[in-house]
This record gives structure tokens, C-alpha cells and sequence, in this order.
């Protein structure tokens, strides 16, 4: 399709309002039920409800326009028609007013009677020291879930009961995903209190368990939060409920919206508790990063030491 076309307000709001699961399903696309979304078989990283949909890989989403572009790298004149029903005349219906239903409980996904892929895709595809993540595991911060086999990462509140729950596929090619379990509360997110008056903080689960797998000295003498994205709240909710916790340590990703986000903390840190934070930055653009390649690094070096020299 090339070439200019006009379409009115009205058209372009009525594509975007299709309602995508019921238009995946008449293109024959299978859907997973995931909570009140609906997750595609062919990519659980993409979940839709009504007329939005968002990639959880990717961290983006839209409306029902934008997820054509995306899905079927169409244009906006390609997608529009589309939607319109304009290939073959189909009428798709428009997504229904949200209607508000109460917030569902929070719940643990199930949890699967080993950790066999989650240990091989953290430890041989992430290069995270397995001490580590059994030390994590024993105290039910980490498992791997029995439906889908993604790796859960567990926030505890003060009396020891979960409250937050971070999935992460374990797919070590192709699309992977993160999301949040639906109803966590982000103030717990995933965490491990120390000892001594040092908090650690990182955007992922990863990157805080690669840092410590990078810095294993006394490690467990130290406090670490995964704010799961770039929030404040769990922060905050640390220094609130933990006051020996005096050195804050912004560990997140070296890019500018880890930069950002630092500064932003840093701000929220010395306005309500007084505490002055540091700024750590990985060499790469996040501490797995430079996990991964210091293995790889490593490994060069015991096979430069293996090979024989001839003279």
C-alpha cells in the first residue's frame, strides 16, 4: 500500500479503539489468559486488554494502531485500513469502557518442585555466581514458577510475608520479558537486609545479584534492593523501615535514564531522611553487562593459558 490517505478524527479514533483480542482472534491468533490481560502464545512478553496492549520486554505499549504497526510492521495508512476492515470488510468491534473492578489479591505464582532452568539460565547464561543464588533461594527470595518456568523474585515486608513478586523469563535466546505480578505493593520489591549501615540499590534482580557476584567480600554484611524498574517507593520504604541504613548507594543502569532516575532519588533521599547517596556506575551500561563480559574475558585468558606456544 503507498500513496497518501485521508482518513477523518473519527476513523483514526475508531481504529484505535478496536478491541485487539477480539481482533487477534479473528485473525486466528491464540491468547493465554494472564490475570485480566490476555498474553499472546506467540510472544508472552506482549499482553493486550481491551484496546491497549504492551511489550513487556520492550517496556512500551499503545493502542490498538500502534500494536498493528508493531505486530505486523505495517505502516499507520496499513494499520489504520486495516483495523477499519478495509482488507476484507470484517467489522471489529470497539473495546468496552474499562469498568472498575476491585484490585485482586496478591498471589505468589506456583512454585515449581526445582529450580533446574532457572539456575542454568542465571548462572550460565547471566554468569551469577550459584552460591549466591542459593543463598537467595534459602531464604524463598528466588524459585522458578511450575506454569511458564520464569525466574520469581520475592519482596518480603518487615514481618516476613511476601508482597511483591518481579517474573522474568529464562529464555536465553530469543524475546525475553519482565512484569510485575498483578497487585504487588512496590514498596517490598525484591530485597535482602544486611548487617552493617550500607544500602545498595538497582533498577533489575539481575544486575543486583550480578553486582554482588562482582563484589562478593562480605557481601551478605550488606543491604541490597531491585526497585524493578526505576521507582523511588522501595527506596524510601527500606531507609523508613531499616534507620541503620546511613550509606545509599545508586548502583542503577549507566545510561541517562539511570542517571536520571539517580538524581531523582537522590533528591527524595536527602529531602525526608538527610542521607547523602552515592552514585556507582557499571562500566556498561548495567552490572550484568559487565559480569558477562569480564567471564567472557576470563575464559579468553584460560584458553590463551591452555593453548601451547611453538618456537
Amino acid at each position: 500500500m503507498s500513496g497518501y490517505i485521508h482518513f477523518t478524527d473519527e476513523q483514526k479514533e475508531r481504529a484505535a479503539a478496536v478491541d485487539l483480542e477480539e481482533f487477534l482472534r479473528c485473525r486466528g491468533e491464540k491468547l493465554i489468559t494472564s490475570g485480566r490481560e490476555k498474553r499472546l502464545e506467540g510472544d508472552h512478553s506482549i499482553t493486550v486488554h481491551g484496546n491497549e496492549w504492551y511489550d513487556h520486554a520492550e517496556e512500551r505499549g499503545g493502542r490498538a494502531v500502534s500494536f498493528v504497526q508493531k505486530y505486523y510492521g505495517l505502516s499507520y495508512p496499513e494499520a489504520v485500513t486495516l483495523l477499519l476492515g478495509g482488507e476484507q470488510g470484517a467489522v471489529y468491534p470497539a473495546a468496552q469502557p474499562k469498568a472498575e473492578q476491585p484490585a485482586k489479591p496478591f498471589e505468589l505464582p506456583p512454585v515449581n518442585r526445582d529450580m533446574r532452568r532457572a539456575y542454568a539460565y542465571l548462572v550460565k547464561h547471566r554468569k551469577i555466581d550459584r552460591d549466591i543464588i542459593s543463598a537467595f533461594a534459602k531464604e524463598k527470595l528466588i524459585y522458578e514458577d511450575s506454569e511458564y518456568h520464569n525466574a520469581v523474585f520475592v519482596g518480603l515486608d518487615e514481618n516476613g510475608a511476601a508482597r511483591h513478586a518481579h517474573k522474568r523469563s529464562v529464555n536465553s535466546f530469543g524475546k525475553t520479558f519482565r512484569i510485575n505480578v498483578e497487585s504487588s505493593d512496590p514498596r517490598y520489591s525484591f530485597h535482602r537486609i544486611g548487617t552493617d549501615d550500607s544500602l545498595y540499590v538497582f533498577e533489575a534482580p539481575i544486575d543486583l545479584l550480578s553486582y554482588i557476584t562482582l563484589h562478593p567480600d562480605h557481601w551478605q554484611e550488606h543491604s541490597y534492593v531491585s526497585c524493578c524498574g526505576t521507582s523511588s517507593q522501595p527506596v524510601l520504604k527500606m531507609l523508613e523501615l531499616y534507620p541503620q541504613l546511613q550509606t545509599v548507594n545508586l548502583c542503577l543502569d549507566n545510561d541517562s535514564a539511570g542517571e536520571k532516575a539517580s538524581l531523582r532519588i537522590a533528591e527524595q533521599v536527602a529531602e525526608r531522611f538527610g542521607i547523602v547517596c552515592n552514585r556507582l556506575t557499571s562500566q556498561l551500561k548495567d552490572w550484568n553487562d559487565d559480569l558477562v563480559q569480564n567471564a567472557e574475558e576470563n575464559k579468553l585468558k584460560e584458553v590463551n593459558c591452555v593453548c601451547p606456544t611453538f618456537g
